[in-house]
């Protein structure tokens, strides 16, 4: 039966194997909407029951120019997510995929059933964990100038000028090096690994520049072996400076963009 109420789409959290009641909980969505399941394929999606006025098209493209909102509703989607993977494996989906009703939704999972099983599979007793590398920061050159020049103040500027960029280019070339041998260990200790364009000084929270964004799915079991081995990738690397983060939704390894 085609549940389709006029002014109303349906928000998709996530797809899943099971539709469990329980999974649920008491949890509210974006809209403070109770989410329900829609069940096609041998899946059930996670849907929530939104007011067109703030989540259609139009209203969204609006919306998301206003930070406090868009902050919220991120935070009510992945909630909504992450409590399906306390219970198991969940396909969670980028934020703000809207369809006009159920039926679409149902098509949704019976015409890409192959792509969500193998989605499920694949982070079925594994999580995301992500490792932030950046730009240790560097030595001071002038410390190592010495006395002052016999050339006389201007020429001594200019050779501090030149120490410094040649200072901060061999720093740049060494933690690029290191940044990358910490994404090949790390990708070695996980199932799979990718990388996402290195986030701003704002959006990071950090003064330092971001020169690797990875994400890793890892195996239950491996987790304390590869947080180790992130902390090592830190104490070990004079160059960088490597922040771990995580458990998180499997979004980089199970994202499945809408045709």
């Amino acid at each position: 039966m085609t549940k389709m109420i006029e002014g109303q789409g349906v928000w998709l959290y996530a797809v899943t194997r099971d539709a469990d009641p329980a999974a649920l909980g008491e949890l509210t969505g974006v809209s403070a909407e109770t989410p329900r399941f829609i069940e096609a394929a041998g899946l059930a999606a996670v849907v929530g029951d939104v007011p067109l006025s703030s989540f259609g098209e139009e209203a969204l493209h609006r919306n998301f120019e206003d930070l406090d909102w868009l902050g919220a509703v991120a935070r009510a989607h992945d909630s909504v997510i992450v409590a399906l993977i306390d219970r198991g494996p969940a396909i969670p989906m980028r934020l703000a995929t809207v369809y006009h009703d159920d039926d679409r939704v149902r098509h949704l999972l019976e015409s890409r059933a192959a792509e969500f099983a193998r989605a499920l599979d694949q982070v079925t007793g594994r999580t995301e964990w992500g490792v932030k590398i950046f730009l240790a920061p560097a030595p001071d050159p002038s410390s190592d100038a010495g006395g002052p020049s016999p050339r006389g103040a201007g020429a001594a500027y200019l050779a501090r000028r030149r120490a410094a960029l040649d200072s901060r280019e061999h720093q740049e070339r060494c933690a690029a090096e290191q940044a990358d041998r910490a994404h090949r260990l790390l990708a070695a200790l996980a199932v799979d690994a990718t990388t996402h364009p290195p986030q701003s000084r704002a959006l990071a929270g950090e003064d330092a520049r971001m020169i690797l964004n990875g994400a890793y799915l890892v195996d239950h079991e491996h987790t304390l072996r590869f947080a180790e081995a992130a902390a090592a990738c830190d104490q070990d690397n004079d160059a960088i400076r490597v922040r771990l983060t995580g458990p998180w939704p499997p979004y980089s390894f199970s994202v499945l963009e809408e045709p």
